[in-house]
């Protein structure tokens, strides 16, 4: 998301120039009409996420920093995006008034999710097992060098505008190539994109279960605290598992 950060500067920026950004990308939603982003107050009432897949529009208050970040993530994931609001739109008539677990699944993830690239898989069950201290102190070296974090949700990025201990994603874990890795950032991003899109589109029984949670703050140098040991200690925030750990999904 830095790139288009940089193009707005300070100003809080207006639907219209958002939507500019999504047309130089030609940004489309999954059902192929261009997407763009508007005040809602310019719009005729309609659910949020049928009103994206049968016009393309996006709801967006101006001025309002968790609505931009939204935007910013259509702007950098536009195919898992796309995915998550197809999603929505056809399990929504389905749910009634109570969202089912499906929808759950998805809005956890647009919210609060995240995708992993990890060329190093002897790291995955260290995830799923929550075994993080060994994850991420034991093995920080590890994890610097075969493990990269691009966060989706936009309520987690608005939480990193004021980084703590304690900020958590819901993640898609995807193997890639060490090449993957050191390739542009945009490159990567595009193949997390791609790969996430195609997993959630390929899970008719989608559940929270299956987007095992990662404590993205413990990352190795993402917290001043994270330099020492104890920090990966407290249970508070690096908790132990409860059950059985999920299979690697990817």
């Amino acid at each position: 998301m830095r790139p288009w950060l940089a193009r707005l500067g300070d100003q809080s920026p207006a639907p219209e120039a958002l939507s500019r950004f999504a047309a130089e990308r030609a940004l489309v939603n999954a059902r192929g009409l261009p997407l763009r982003f508007a005040a809602p107050d310019t719009l005729p009432p309609a659910n949020y996420e049928l009103r994206i897949h049968a016009t393309g529009v996006v709801a967006t208050r101006p001025g309002n920093r968790h609505d931009l970040l939204n935007a910013l993530a259509w702007l950098a994931f536009p195919r898992t995006k796309a995915t998550l609001n197809a999603l929505h739109a056809e399990h929504l008539p389905r749910d009634g008034a109570r969202r089912g677990r499906l929808r759950d699944a998805l809005t956890l993830f647009d919210e609060g999710g995240a995708l992993v690239a990890v060329s190093d898989l002897s790291l995955v069950p260290l995830v799923l097992e929550h075994r993080w201290k060994e994850l991420f102190w034991d093995r920080r070296t590890d994890v610097l060098a075969g493990m990269r974090i691009a966060v989706l949700g936009h309520a987690v990025l608005e939480h990193a505008l004021d980084p703590f201990a304690g900020i958590t994603c819901r993640v898609m874990l995807v193997p890639v190539d060490t090449r993957a890795l050191v390739e542009p950032a945009q490159a990567l991003l595009e193949r997390l994109d791609s790969a996430a899109a195609q997993w959630l589109a390929a899970q008719p029984q989608l559940t929270p279960g299956l987007l095992p949670p990662l404590p993205v703050f413990g990352y190795p140098g993402w917290l001043d605290e994270s330099c020492a040991e104890e920090f990966y200690a407290d249970q508070r925030y690096f908790r132990p598992l409860r059950g059985t750990p999920l299979r690697r999904r990817a």
